[in-house]
């Protein structure tokens, strides 16, 4: 009986780390209200700015309290992901939305997707630098990227994620606008920026 006492302590005890990461597991980090993803490109007329009116994230971490364990430097997050859906990024004109979708091949791929693979923070100040290696699959196309950005804490619990990626549209075998009769083309270097406010929680989404 003794010995059967004992060893049910022993495995309890092997098992309880275990038990404790597991809990943690998959704890999202969730989007929160006034996030803002944007593409910035120019043009042979002027300058342009298509915003994401609506977007995703997945971030789960596999620690309690993953804000502050990522702005102390950890490598707190499991995964990471951000879908844009094609038909919700706004030129701010109807004809340009058009030829921008058109551009993206929209009607056969009707997300953009940014699935980090890989990631190093560092301690910078009162924030943390990172740089995310990942795959960024647009107009059905998949390639390797990597990706600069920096946390910082906001009031209420937050983390602000910022960065900019520039994006070589040709690369994905995608054909930059043409508007005006051939008078407006788009350059295919275009720069995609990022604002988010994670907390953690359930799963949400930034409309």
């Amino acid at each position: 009986m003794r010995r059967h006492t004992l060893l049910s302590t022993l495995a309890v005890l092997c098992l309880a780390p275990a038990a404790v990461a597991w809990s943690y597991a998959g704890e999202p980090l969730t989007l929160q209200p006034k996030s803002r993803l944007w593409i910035d490109g120019t043009s042979t007329v002027r300058a342009f700015t298509c915003s994401a009116t609506s977007f995703e994230t997945r971030v789960e971490s596999n620690v309690p309290d993953a804000v502050s364990a990522v702005l102390a430097g950890t490598k707190a997050v499991q995964t990471a992901e951000l879908t844009v859906p094609v038909e919700k990024l706004d030129c701010k004109n109807g004809t340009m939305n058009e030829h921008m979708r058109k551009a993206l091949k929209a009607d056969k791929n009707k997300t953009i997707v940014f699935r980090i693979t890989s990631y190093d923070v560092a301690k910078a100040g009162e924030g943390v630098n990172g740089t995310a290696k990942g795959e960024l699959t647009l107009g059905g196309v998949t390639k390797t990227i990597t990706v600069s950005a920096k946390a910082t804490s906001e009031p209420g619990g937050l983390l602000r994620l910022t960065g900019s990626q520039d994006v070589r549209m040709t690369e994905y075998g995608l054909k930059p606008p043409t508007l005006m009769l051939g008078t407006l083309k788009v350059n295919e270097l275009v720069k995609v920026s990022f604002d988010l406010l994670l907390k953690g929680g359930a799963a949400s989404a930034a409309d």
